[in-house]
C-alpha cells in the first residue's frame, strides 16, 4: 500500500520533476517508510511507499528493471504474486526481488496488457515502456485502490489523491456541474470518470489506460460483472451455494493474510467483520489485534456496538482494543478528516474510520475490514423491496437518492441546473445486460459503482491518512462473481444477507448473526446541535462559500432552521452534506 503519482509528458518534451517532487509530499501519510523518484526522458514517477511485502530494499519503488526496459510505481498488494512468480520463473524470468512489485513487471513483460487479468488483489499501478514510450496504467477491479488524473495536451498528470494534483496551476478549480448532481443526489457518490472538479478525472474500477508518446489515450475494460447463473449452478441447493460461499470466503481471508508484518481485524460487532475474525480463528490466528470504536449516545441513539464486538474478542480471545471517541475528540478531529478525503465524503463513517485508523496505526500496518459485504450478500433495507419491484429504477431511487431532482434544483445556483442526471445514470446502468432482476440490477450499481465512490474510498482515505494498510476479503473478486450468481432470493431473503448468514453459523456465535443489523454510528453528525451546528453553520455562511456560491443562500437558510427535518433516505444529515463539500473546496484552496 503506497501513494504514487507522476507526470508523462508528450511529444519527446522533458519531464517536469519539481511537481512530481511536490505531489510526493503530498501524498507522504500514505507512505511514510520512503521516498521514490525517476525520471527519464519524458516520464517522472513518483512513489511514497509503505512497507508490507519484501520489506528490503530490493522492493524499492519506482522500480526499475533495465533488462526489460520497463519502470513501474504501484499501490496495492497481488495476493497471488507467488504462484505468478513461479509460473513466470518457469517460463525463464529471473527475480532481483522478492516481493510483488516485480512480479507485475514482469507479467506485463510476458503477457502484455492481458495481465490484470491474472492479478488477485487490490491494484492501481503505472508501467512506463523505456523504449516504445508508451505507458500502461490499471486499476483493480472493484476500484479498491484509486488513480486520479488531469490531461493536457502536453501531458498526462497522475496521483492516488485528487488534493495531490492541484500542484498544478493549471488544473482548473472549475465545479463539474454533472458531479454535484451526483454528489447531492447520489449520496455522495461520483461515479467514475468524473469528480467534483471538472479538469480531474479518475479511473474506472476494472479498466486500463494505453497512453502513445503523442498523447493518445485509449481505455480498455477489461471486468464487467455478471449475474447470470452457469449451467450447472441452475441446480444448486441453498446448501451447495451456502457450502461454496465459505470455500470462496475462506481463500478470500487467507489471501489477505499476505504480508511481512502483523494483519488486524477492524472489528465492529457485526456479522461481516466477525465473520472474518472467526475465518482467521480457524486458520490458527488466534491472538490477533482487533479494534473497535464507539461515539456517544444522542437522542437515545446508540454511538457504539462493543457488547457484540467484546462477544467475539472474548469468544475468540482477541487482543482487543476499544476506543472511545467523547464529542471534544470528534470535533477537534473534523477538520484534519476532511482534509484526509480524496473527495469530499458525507457518510458520518468517515470520522470513525479516521479516528479508529489513528489509534489502530499505533499497533499494526495491515487490517482486514468486512467492507462489501453488504452490498454482495443483499444487506441494506433497499433490497427486499425490490424483489416484487416492477419499475426497478423508481424502486431504487425512491431508496437511495438523498433528495429529488427538484430539491436539488432548488438547492444549488442556477449555473448547476439543467438534466436530472443522476436519473439519467442510474436509467443507463440499469438498463445493461448481465443483471436479469430489478434486485440484481441494484445489487450491481452498489457493487460497481456505490461501493467504489463510499465505503471502499472512504476506508481507502482515513485508514492511508494514518499509514494503515485496509484489505477487505468481501472483495475479492472471485467471491464477488460467485456472489452474482447466488439467486437473488437468496440472498436478500429474511431480511437481508440470508445465505451469510446460513452459512456464517458454522463459524461464530448465533448471538451476532441474529442480532439487528448495525452501521457505523455516528449520532452527533446525524442530529447537528450545539458546538457540531456552529461547525456546520460557519462553514456554510463563510466569506469563501459566499464567493464560491454553489448553493442557494434560501435553501441553506431553511435547513439551518430545522436541521433534524431534514434527513436523507440513508439517516444522513442535507446539511452535513453541503457543509463537507463546502469546507473541502475551502481546505483545497478552491
Amino acid at each position: 500500500m503506497c501513494g504514487i503519482c507522476g507526470q508523462i509528458s508528450f511529444n519527446g518534451q522533458p519531464a517536469d520533476v519539481e511537481p512530481v517532487i511536490r505531489m510526493t509530499e503530498a501524498l507522504k501519510k500514505r507512505g511514510p517508510d520512503a521516498l521514490g523518484l525517476h525520471v527519464h526522458g519524458g516520464a517522472a514517477l513518483g512513489h511514497r511507499r509503505l512497507k508490507i511485502i519484501d520489506l528490503s530494499e530490493r522492493a524499492h519503488q519506482p522500480m526499475v528493471d533495465n533488462a526489460l526496459g520497463l519502470s513501474i510505481v504501484f499501490n496495492g498488494a497481488i495476493y497471488n504474486y507467488d504462484e505468478l512468480r513461479s509460473e513466470l520463473q518457469d517460463h525463464g524470468y529471473r527475480f532481483f526481488s522478492y516481493g510483488d512489485t516485480e512480479v507485475i513487471l514482469k507479467a506485463y513483460h510476458a503477457w502484455g496488457k492481458a495481465c490484470v487479468k491474472r492479478f488477485n488483489g487490490m491494484f492501481a499501478f503505472v508501467i512506463v515502456d523505456r523504449d516504445s514510450g508508451e505507458t500502461f496504467i490499471a486499476r483493480d477491479r472493484l476500484g479498491i485502490k484509486p488513480l486520479y488524473f488531469s490531461s493536457t495536451g502536453k501531458a498526462f498528470r497522475f496521483a492516488s489523491s485528487l488534493p495531490a494534483l492541484l500542484v498544478y496551476e493549471d488544473v482548473g478549480k472549475s465545479i463539474d456541474p454533472l458531479a454535484l448532481h451526483y454528489y447531492m443526489t447520489f449520496h455522495s457518490v461520483v461515479p467514475a470518470p468524473h469528480t467534483i472538479l471538472k479538469d480531474v478525472r479518475k479511473m474506472k474500477p476494472g479498466s486500463t489506460l494505453s497512453i502513445t508518446p503523442e498523447g493518445h489515450i485509449e481505455e480498455s475494460i477489461y471486468w464487467t460483472l455478471d449475474f447470470t447463473p452457469s449451467a450447472d449452478e441452475a441446480h444448486y441447493r441453498f446448501e451447495d451455494w451456502a457450502e461454496l460461499l465459505l470455500v470462496h470466503l475462506r481463500k478470500a481471508v487467507k489471501r489477505r493474510l499476505t504480508a511481512d508484518v502483523p494483519v488486524g481485524v477492524l472489528l465492529s460487532g457485526g456479522l461481516d467483520s466477525s465473520l472474518i475474525v472467526g475465518l482467521l480463528a480457524e486458520l490458527g490466528q488466534w491472538d490477533i489485534n482487533t479494534f473497535s470504536i464507539g461515539f456517544k449516545e444522542v437522542n437515545g441513539e446508540d454511538g457504539n456496538e462493543f457488547a457484540y464486538s467484546d462477544l467475539i474478542a472474548d469468544h475468540y480471545g482477541t487482543d482487543h482494543h476499544k476506543i472511545e471517541a467523547g464529542d471534544e475528540r470528534v470535533l477537534s478531529s473534523l477538520d484534519r478528516c476532511i482534509r484526509a478525503m480524496s473527495e469530499p465524503m458525507v457518510s458520518h463513517d468517515c470520522i470513525g474510520f479516521y479516528l479508529l485508523s489513528e489509534a489502530v496505526s499505533r499497533h499494526v500496518k495491515v487490517v482486514q475490514s468486512g467492507q462489501g459485504a453488504d452490498e454482495i450478500f443483499g444487506g441494506y433495507h433497499w433490497y427486499p423491496p425490490m424483489m416484487d419491484s416492477r419499475d426497478s429504477v423508481v424502486g431504487y431511487v425512491g431508496h437511495f437518492f438523498d433528495r429529488p431532482h427538484t430539491e436539488y434544483a432548488a438547492a444549488v445556483d442556477s449555473r448547476f441546473v439543467s438534466g436530472d442526471h443522476s436519473l439519467d445514470f442510474v436509467h443507463h446502468h440499469f438498463s445493461q445486460p448481465g443483471a436479469p432482476s430489478a434486485v440484481d440490477r441494484a445489487l450491481r450499481i452498489d457493487t460497481t459503482v456505490m461501493l467504489t465512490d463510499d465505503p471502499v474510498k472512504r476506508v481507502d482515505n482515513m485508514t492511508m491518512a494514518w499509514g494503515l494498510e485496509a484489505r477487505v476479503p468481501f472483495l475479492d473478486h472471485e467471491l464477488v462473481e460467485f456472489s452474482a450468481r447466488i439467486p437473488a432470493a437468496l440472498k436478500v431473503g429474511r431480511g437481508g444477507k440470508y445465505v451469510l448468514k446460513e452459512a456464517a453459523r458454522s463459524v461464530i456465535p448465533a448471538e451476532v448473526i441474529d442480532r439487528p443489523k448495525g452501521y457505523f454510528p455516528v449520532p452527533a453528525l446525524k442530529y447537528l446541535d450545539g458546538d457540531y451546528l456552529a461547525f456546520v453553520s460557519e462553514t456554510l455562511c463563510s466569506a469563501h462559500g459566499r464567493q464560491r456560491a454553489i448553493f442557494n443562500p434560501a435553501y441553506v437558510s431553511h435547513v439551518l432552521k430545522a436541521p433534524d427535518r431534514h434527513i436523507t433516505p440513508l439517516n444522513g444529515s442535507k446539511l452535513w452534506q453541503m457543509a463537507v463539500l463546502e469546507y473541502w473546496l475551502s481546505v483545497q484552496g478552491i
